[in-house]
């Protein structure tokens, strides 16, 4: 788990603000592409236990045209 630069989904429009991700320093670190200063961390196995529930439909609910 090696990375540095910010990613952000290819979902994104290409001048939309969006949500970057990357790896650093063994942890995950997300951001606003419009706010980069404030960056939220957390460890790879809760970003995973994320990911699944987002894939499995569980926030659906936050989102108001899923």
């Amino acid at each position: 788990m090696h990375s540095t630069k910010w990613q952000k989904s290819s979902f994104s429009e290409a001048n939309s603000n969006c949500v970057e991700v990357r790896v650093r320093e063994g942890l995950i670190e997300l951001r606003e592409s419009d706010d980069p200063d404030v960056i939220a961390r957390t460890t790879p196995l809760k970003f995973a236990m994320f990911l699944q529930g987002a894939k499995a439909g569980e926030f659906d609910h936050l989102i108001a045209n899923p």
